[in-house]
């Protein structure tokens, strides 16, 4: 009885050891995303699974919803250990500057802020329909446009038309944006602005009732916008049959120094390698690719840098 009592203990003893094993070898992650409503928090939790996948359960990431970027980056001030959020880059460059919704922070505090990986982008899409002729920005012209209200989109179609002239020349419907697919059809509207990750919803739905036009931006025009170049291949909406030159707002996975180099090898590597099946059931992880860390002008996470030298991406000397 003594010998299996001692057994006992042991046993118990090693399970004990097992758990606490298990326990040490998990690592947690908080990623501050995007309103849940959103697609980019639809993104945040596909990213949970991959990451739990790609690290065979070892990296746990919990998705925290956020009233928008800005927050995101604001919380980099306060929070510690393994935080990861979502911003487009420059937001991250005036919270180190201390300039626009930052200023009077204290910029030391941004200044641990690290790159990670590209996400899908914020991408301008210029929609009319073939029966309004539109062609072109020029053929914009005369025509009854639907911008939105409020949104990223709606802000950046109108100092798209102001930077091309159009300003004064075109009609600018007063709609929401949740109606620009049926008042295209209906010949309401000749054409709507929409931005989001590419392949766009609601221009797959519009694409798909109608016959439309996707505008694309010139050399000079997008770089007037001062914006990143994106090309969305040809077919990717019904009845495109060139690729579409537009421009995008980059968004970009962001740590902090206060993660060590091993996690942030491990998030990195394990999206890289789950992105492909991440697209297989939403199509914008296909947007992805390893040029788009050329649109991160701030430093990325040593731990990401030692990822993106194993798999050979590029990366300048000014973001290490």
């Amino acid at each position: 009885m003594k010998i299996l009592r001692t057994l006992g203990v042991m046993a118990a003893g090693i399970m004990a050891l097992s758990a606490a094993t298990a326990a040490h070898a998990e690592t947690r992650v908080t990623l501050k995303s995007a309103k849940a409503a959103s697609s980019y928090y639809q993104m945040a939790a596909q990213l949970a699974e991959a990451m739990k996948t790609g690290t065979d359960g070892d990296v746990i990431v919990t998705v925290e919803e956020s009233q928008g970027s800005v927050q995101n980056v604001m919380e980099a001030m306060v929070r510690s250990g393994n935080y990861v959020f979502t911003s487009p880059p420059g937001l991250v460059g005036l919270a180190q500057q201390g300039k626009g919704p930052f200023e009077g922070r204290p910029t030391e505090k941004f200044e641990a802020v690290r790159a990670l990986f590209p996400i899908p982008s914020l991408t301008m899409h210029f929609v009319t329909s073939r029966e309004s002729g539109v062609t072109d920005f020029a053929g914009l012209e005369g025509k009854t446009i639907l911008l939105g209200k409020g949104s990223f989109g709606a802000r950046e179609g109108e100092k798209y038309l102001k930077l091309f002239g159009l300003d004064d020349k075109v009609k600018l419907a007063d709609a929401e944006l949740s109606n620009a697919v049926a008042a295209l059809k209906n010949g309401q509207i000749d054409g709507f602005v929409t931005a989001g990750s590419w392949p766009a919803p609601n221009v797959i739905e519009a694409a798909a009732g109608t016959d439309v036009n996707i505008l694309s931006l010139s050399d000079d025009q997008l770089a007037l916008t001062k914006r990143d170049k994106t090309v969305i291949p040809a077919g990717t909406y019904n009845g495109q049959d060139k690729d579409i030159t537009t421009a995008s707002l980059s968004v970009v996975a962001f740590a902090t120094t206060q993660m060590d180099d091993d996690t942030a090898y491990e998030l990195t590597k394990a999206f890289w390698e789950q992105k492909a099946k991440m697209g297989e059931s939403s199509s914008w992880w296909n947007g992805v690719d390893p040029e788009m860390l050329g649109n991160i002008p701030g430093k990325i996470h040593p731990g990401a840098l030692r990822y993106y030298a194993e798999a050979g991406f590029p990366v300048r000397d000014d973001q290490r």
